[in-house]
């Protein structure tokens, strides 16, 4: 069979046309984990006013020399202030609050001595001390967050302080997920047969696929039956905006599912890419409809996914992107086991700025070991022209917790 290199097959992904246009309005408090669908941009400066950073008393910075300075009353957070602060006079004030007309400078109360109705200087403060002048925190017309952000709690409180009830967010795109194979075992069934194996992929990727913003249709197992897994791939691409199924698509008796995708009316866009693990994925289309045949084996199909699926639903969703990559050191020699590109299960650790590679408790062996992606792991990405790397050779990691 003739492979794609995966360079290839990524270009061919990138440039399908993806519906990105769907958005919905939701309440700020239900827009957590979602995806902005467009800019928030700042009306009116942070603050609208000079405002008060601590409590204490709003003086003209030059008095601070005087013996003393009287105090004309109080200013309480929320106070509309209209006094105009004079030479020799100060307004005692709030943090939050505004700033006097005349006042230039807050004077902190622990560097006060205060009696009756005049204050002290104890220690002196530079001009402008504590005072959050006006646009500190931003302008009228900034872009605060832009379009494509996944909201998480600082996006939330930003918005909330632009009264912001309603937010525009991407439709999450719905991914059907189904298992296929005899052999696989739906949790919570019981069998006396050994030979089956206990079916996680599909709530593997229902995981994955709904960390990265997706509304996931669980589907869950379909033995090898030609008519039975026609009718549920058609029945779930009457509802999915994508399709993804594991199993079925190596060169098998029973692995129907390659030749059942074309008969669904799907255009295969490409099968089969040079690619350890994973190299039998197909990916079709029918219309705006995708189908993502994945193989069978959880690790396989974990990283088909990551590579294939996650940037359909990032397009979806109108992101730039579906992973973190960076550049990381090897902290010590790996051996490529292929000629293919290779995506290998590591340790990522972080000293001084700098990202290094290990493979402690990795284990070497075949494409089902899912436990080698536990505790916070990462993909390290070889080429097909890599061969072995020694210690200290720059490589390129797929971050596994930046969905």
């Amino acid at each position: 069979m003739s492979l794609l290199s995966y360079e290839t097959s990524q270009n061919m992904l990138d440039l399908l046309n993806v519906n990105a246009t769907r958005s919905e309005n939701v309440p700020l408090s239900s827009s957590l984990g979602r995806v902005l669908s467009e800019d928030i941009v700042a009306e009116y400066n942070d603050p609208q006013f000079a405002t008060a950073a601590m409590d204490g008393y709003a003086v003209i910075h030059d008095d601070l020399d005087l013996d003393y300075i009287s105090v004309s009353g109080s200013n309480p957070a929320g106070n509309d202030e209209t006094r105009l602060v004079k030479s020799g006079e100060c307004i005692k004030t709030f943090t939050g609050s505004m700033m006097p007309e005349g006042a230039d400078t807050l004077i902190q109360i622990e560097n006060v001595s205060v009696d009756g109705s005049k204050i002290t200087i104890d220690e002196k403060v530079p001009l402008g001390n504590a005072v959050r002048p006006i646009g500190e925190g931003y302008r009228s017309g900034d872009v605060l967050i832009k379009k494509g952000t996944k909201i998480g709690f600082a996006q939330i409180g930003v918005m909330a302080g632009l009264n912001k009830v309603m937010v525009k967010v991407a439709l999450r795109p719905r991914v059907a997920v189904i298992s296929t194979g005899s052999e696989i075992l739906d949790l919570g069934v019981n069998s006396d047969n050994p030979s089956q194996i206990r079916s996680s992929n599909n709530y593997t990727l229902a995981a994955l696929f709904e960390q990265a913003g997706a509304e996931v249709i669980q589907l869950g197992t379909v033995g090898d039956d030609k008519d039975s897994i026609m009718k549920t791939f058609e029945n779930a691409l009457s509802s999915a905006d994508i399709l993804v199924s594991t199993g079925g698509v190596s060169v098998g008796d029973y692995d129907f599912v390659k030749d059942i995708v074309p008969r669904l009316g799907a255009e295969v866009v490409f099968k089969g890419v040079a690619i350890k693990p994973g190299r039998h994925i197909l990916v079709a289309q029918r219309e705006e409809r995708f189908v993502l045949a994945l193989p069978g084996f959880a690790y396989s199909s974990t990283v088909t996914s990551i590579l294939y699926v996650l940037p359909l639903i990032a397009k979806m969703l109108g992101r730039k992107e579906a992973y973190k990559k960076v550049e990381a050191k090897l902290s010590e020699p790996f051996k490529k086991r292929s000629k293919l590109t290779e995506f290998t299960a590591c340790n990522v650790v972080v000293e001084d700025g700098e990202y290094f590679v290990n493979f402690d408790g990795k284990k070497v062996g075949s494409s089902a070991i899912l436990t080698n992606m536990l505790d916070s792991s990462a993909l390290m990405v070889t080429g097909e022209d890599d061969g072995n790397l020694e210690e200290g050779t720059f490589v390129n990691v797929i971050l596994l917790e930046t969905f």
